[in-house]
């Protein structure tokens, strides 16, 4: 019955749960898990038991003394009835207290719109996404696992053979010592159990010479991590019930307010690699009758930057459906549009998105292997022709620092402590955090209420869709080919109008047989 509130703790949870059996739960009307978040994001746990003991000094009973752990734990349909429903009771009694503090807080703030009208209706959202979940070819995964194992032996081999041994390359002690006192590369950083062999060390010894084993090492990386978590884990996640993989989708997983999913977790999938796009072309619509539909927005967060800075060449830029990066190069640069070349255009979308998340000279020469003072310079001439953006920044800092947090489009605040830190590096560091916040965590708010429109579009009939997987500025649909151009405007016009912006908001969609199809 949606005309009776109910108050729940992570009420998703439960929401699912009770989708298996055929009850759809309507009427969601708190959930403390999400009011907690909501008011105070830096929160360690936003847990029942940590909620209770933290802001109203009580200790809640653990599951282990009902079920115990380990070899001997036993399941709740064991455990004496009465034991289980004091256990049960005390769980609803504290978080009905919990939302009976928590309600006052949120009343007449602008965090309370935020929590009442995006939160909350997206957890119905994020419930049916769930219950849902995704279609599997697994037959593509088992040879996809066989191709990759047969490239890890082969890589393998090459790397004892270019370092004249056998070592094991999983350890990254063995690791150091070959890279750092048998090669002799220049160790780059350092971690409390010695000299790091990450992925950015490696990318950096590859950038700095020509020898082939940090490549080799950095693809062995990749391969063995898309294995593990991937390739060979999708098949063993499949329901054996419903036949397809059912992945969590966490609302509190992010400061900034973006989704992020586990179990598995979907938005770690590269996009760049061959071996990415051949995992996404697993994730298959279950009927030959459907397609999948992926809609992404297009640069969001720079199309957010032009309407916070009201960059006058920024904005006009946007509106006048420009390609961003190349009219930026060649205001900077200082020559026409249609003379800007494929480098220049490089070097302006590395600093358009490097801004965003405060990008230094040194850090923009990394990434573009170019010189310190190159770098400075072009970062400078950028400024210089777009102050907006400069004033922007600037702003973003000195509110933070007087409000004691950032705040996005919707109020959703996030406190940096950091501001006021005497540490220069904490310092800055909180400066870079400030304007991601700001932008990042606007074009979160942005999705989520596109995601929210689209779900009362589908709820309502008018379209045939199942919204299945959300990778920060994209929706996954599967939906009828035969209705597939009309659900596709649909979804374009809800992602597109889901805010008015001072310059256009664009959508890009496509649809395929699978994931990777659909992106083409």
């Amino acid at each position: 019955n949606p005309l009776i509130g109910k108050v729940g703790h992570h009420a998703k949870y439960d929401m699912v749960v009770l989708r298996q059996v055929g009850i759809r739960t309507q009427g969601l009307a708190f959930d403390t898990l999400l009011a907690s978040f909501v008011l105070d994001p830096l929160r360690r746990s936003h847990s029942l038991d940590s909620l209770a003991a933290g802001l109203l000094g009580h200790d809640m009973i653990p599951i282990t003394d009902l079920i115990g752990k380990g070899k001997n734990q036993l399941t709740m349909d064991l455990v004496d009835t009465r034991r289980v429903c004091e256990y049960a009771a005390e769980d609803a009694d504290y978080t009905w207290r919990l939302m009976e503090l928590m309600k006052p807080q949120l009343a007449g703030t602008d965090l309370e719109p935020l929590f009442r009208d995006t939160e909350m209706p997206l957890v119905d959202v994020l419930a049916e996404m769930e219950h849902h979940g995704i279609s599997l070819d697994v037959d593509l995964l088992r040879s996809l696992g066989g191709s990759i194992g047969d490239r890890l032996v082969e890589l393998t081999g090459e790397l004892h053979q270019r370092v004249g041994h056998p070592f094991n390359l999983d350890s990254p002690k063995q690791l150091s010592a070959v890279l750092f006192d048998e090669l002799g590369f220049h160790s780059v950083k350092k971690t409390k159990t010695g000299r790091s062999t990450d992925a950015e060390t490696l990318e950096a010894l590859a950038a700095q010479t020509d020898h082939p084993v940090p490549r080799l090492l950095l693809e062995y990386r990749e391969l063995s991590k898309l294995k593990g978590t991937y390739v060979d884990t999708l098949p063993k996640m499949v329901c054996r019930r419903t036949g397809r993989v059912h992945a969590s989708f966490h609302q509190t997983g992010a400061i900034t307010g973006r989704l992020s999913s586990s179990d598995p977790n979907l938005q770690n999938i590269p996009i760049r690699t061959e071996t990415g796009r051949r995992i996404r072309e697993a994730i298959i619509a279950e009927s030959p009758d459907d397609v999948i539909l992926s809609a992404d927005y297009s640069q969001i967060e720079l199309r957010l930057l032009a309407h916070f800075c009201e960059d006058t060449a920024l904005v006009e830029a946007f509106r006048q459906g420009m390609d961003i990066h190349q009219s930026v190069a060649a205001e900077v640069f200082g020559v026409p549009v249609e003379a800007v070349t494929t480098q220049q255009r490089g070097v302006a979308k590395a600093v358009n998105f490097g801004i965003i998340y405060g990008q230094t000279a040194m850090g923009l020469s990394r990434t573009l292997s170019i010189r310190v003072g190159e770098a400075k310079s072009f970062i400078d001439a950028y400024f210089k022709r777009y102050p907006g953006i400069r004033s922007f920044i600037d702003r973003c800092v000195e509110e933070a620092r007087t409000r004691g947090h950032a705040q996005t489009i919707l109020g959703r605040r996030r406190p940096i402590p950091e501001l006021h830190s005497r540490n220069h590096a904490l310092r800055s560091f909180g400066e870079r955090i400030a304007v991601n916040t700001v932008v990042q965590g606007s074009a979160a708010d942005l999705i989520k209420r596109a995601m929210i429109d689209i779900h009362r579009a589908i709820r309502a009939g008018q379209l045939s869709a199942r919204m299945v997987i959300q990778v920060h500025d994209e929706l996954v649909f599967e939906t009828p080919r035969s209705q597939v151009e009309a659900s596709a405007k649909l979804i374009r016009q809800s992602m597109e109008g889901a805010f008015s912006l001072r310059v256009p908001i664009a959508a890009d969609v496509g649809w395929g047989r699978n994931w990777a199809e659909s992106k083409k």
